[in-house]
């Protein structure tokens, strides 16, 4: 396993050993012992399963309690996966990054509890995992627009498929205006 860190405070690239052979693969996707050993010493509570078609963009969602590191990784299909740090405190504050998911490679993403998250499906569909380090909290959930000009995320997607609720997000600055920030 290979971990890599990135320039967001905690966020961290996991890069399983993965074992093929003409049969198919194999690879650990979480180890607790293993995990620590690079400084990832959450307790995951939850896992999550996500299905989505082409085009889908699901965030930039978080929650004001209950907050969620999450350990996310595809299980098929490739996203375009985006974490802001919205942790009021951290030195990244504000910054976003974007990294690609895939079945081919399996990397992993470590987001650490604070950071708002969300993906676009680059291909047909995707199966995308993610383990949670606290319960869903439908009442303290929070969602940042996608499109917020502030960040300016650059979305691979020309036309993307947005739910509702993430369409009404509020923008960055709202959040720090209203207080619903960490």
């Amino acid at each position: 396993m290979n971990v890599t860190k990135t320039d967001i405070n905690g966020v961290l690239i996991i890069e399983p050993k993965i074992f093929c052979d003409d049969r198919g693969l194999f690879f650990e996707s979480y180890s607790k012992k293993r995990y620590q050993e690079y400084g990832i010493d959450s307790e995951f509570t939850q896992d999550n399963i996500s299905r989505s078609g082409k085009d889908v963009l699901r965030g930039l969602h978080y929650q004001t309690q209950n907050t969620q590191g999450k350990l996310v990784y595809m299980i098929t299909g490739t996203v375009f996966d985006v974490i802001v740090d919205i942790r009021k405190n951290s030195s990244t504050f504000g910054q976003w990054r974007g990294f690609i998911l895939d079945d081919k490679t399996h990397k992993q993403l470590y987001i650490p509890p604070g950071c708002a998250h969300g993906f676009c499906v680059l291909s047909d569909h995707v199966y995308l995992v993610y383990k949670c380090t606290d319960y869903y909290n439908p009442n303290a959930e929070k969602t940042i627009k996608w499109n917020d000009p502030t960040l300016n995320i650059n979305w691979p997607v020309k036309n993307p498929i947005v739910s509702t609720k993430d369409t009404n997000g509020i923008y960055l600055q709202n959040a720090i205006n209203d207080n619903l920030l960490l």
